[in-house]
């Protein structure tokens, strides 16, 4: 079984070390990265947010002002609240053929063996530029690389391509889904539980809007066209969270329910949004209106993520196949932020070490055979983009 460097298990674990949970800042990494490409002469451009308590880091190796290859990861994990981990989710730790601890699958493996194939890229000269695109806000809901984006469409340098090192198992992955979500607040009257003809139960208007958009779900799934290569080949409809009522003597006033839709790439998300609005507002609305004229609904959208659909013979997927040397590529029903480089005019592959089943799980681990598998395909792209042989 093939086994990675030193260096980059070494590096894994001071990535790791940084907690960079979402809700916290990712300056601390960020910074050290920062530092460790100074040291190797790169400069580096930092994109905040709003807070400036995050930021973006986006760095080129190699010439000026042409457009190369961007190796795409995001530094923040989702959280271990409440998971029972058997280590230190901040300390690696190797069993196995496993490297275990939180991101080293999602994904600080993907980041930690770019950064440590800088030296390489630079002492063999690089013919081609190689960007290194690493950002803040991923998890929830690719947040921050969007301002990166925003900020490289008019540069002259744009990357040509993308690799985003997402965990698929090193499969070459042309296609992932797009989600949009959004949140409905209902509105109801409120009285006595034993008067309740004259009130508006919220809760219930709330079911019968559920009950719908699962009953739709079921329909595209049989009516639609499917996509086989996905591990989920059809467009799901989904609601994951409800809040409302009080008390049970008490015909609840209000009522919140998040929902959402995981379309394939050719699907349109909002023609499934105006049909469960349009029930809502022509079916419900009239006989809540009859007993309350404040009684109505809000909608409120929480995130958009395109999809990525990127065809087997384009030049680009025909490249990051020649770093591996697979035929075929596969597809993935999660979202991440290559859709979004895709919309914004870079054709973007994803590949990274690890799989998807073991992210977001306590005790997260990588094969240890994957990021081998990883360092290999960056010698394959140091071959290809620069000057000087190994």
């Amino acid at each position: 079984m093939p086994r990675p460097t030193d260096a980059s298990l070494e590096m894994i674990r001071r990535l790791v070390a940084f907690d960079t949970t979402s809700r916290d800042s990712n300056l601390p990494l960020i910074e050290w990265v920062r530092r460790y490409l100074a040291d190797h002469g790169v400069e580096c451009e930092l994109v905040f947010d709003d807070t400036g308590k995050k930021a973006n880091l986006y760095a080129t190796l190699g010439p000026k002002g042409v457009g190369g290859i961007c190796l795409s990861g995001h530094t923040d994990v989702v959280p271990i609240d409440g998971q029972d981990w058997h280590s230190d989710p901040f300390q690696t730790v190797e069993k196995n053929g496993k490297l275990f601890g939180r991101g080293t699958c999602d994904m600080k493996s993907f980041v930690a063996v770019c950064l440590v194939f800088v030296p390489e890229f630079l002492k063999r000269g690089l013919a081609t530029p190689i960007h290194l695109a690493f950002s803040y806000d991923e998890e929830v809901g690719c947040i921050g690389v969007r301002r990166l984006i925003d900020k490289l469409a008019a540069r002259p340098d744009r990357p040509k391509l993308c690799i985003v090192g997402e965990p698929t198992e090193m499969k070459v992955t042309r296609a992932h889904k797009g989600k949009k979500s959004w949140r409905c607040h209902v509105r109801g009257l409120e009285c006595h539980s034993s008067l309740a003809p004259r009130g508006v139960n919220a809760v219930e208007a709330a079911a019968e809007i559920i009950a719908r958009w699962r009953q739709m779900g079921a329909r595209v799934r049989a009516e639609r066209r499917q996509d086989p290569d996905f591990d989920v080949p059809y467009t799901t409809l989904h609601t994951g969270v409800v809040r409302g009522g009080t008390a049970l003597n008490i015909v609840p006033k209000e009522c919140h329910f998040d929902f959402e839709v995981r379309h394939l790439p050719a699907d349109d998300p909002d023609a499934l949004f105006a049909e469960i609005k349009r029930f809502a507002e022509e079916e419900l609305l009239p006989p809540m209106r009859a007993v309350s004229p404040e009684a109505g609904f809000t909608w409120t959208p929480l995130s958009a993520t395109p999809g990525l659909d990127m065809a087997e013979d384009d030049p680009a997927t025909v490249f990051v196949k020649s770093l591996t040397g697979q035929n075929s590529t596969t597809k993935m029903a999660i979202g991440t932020e290559a859709g979004l480089f895709q919309r914004g005019g870079i054709p973007t592959i994803i590949i990274g070490p690890g799989s998807v089943d073991q992210a977001h799980t306590p005790d997260e681990f990588v094969a240890l055979d994957q990021v081998a598998q990883c360092e290999e395909m960056m010698r394959r792209l140091a071959d290809r983009v620069c000057r000087s042989p190994r």
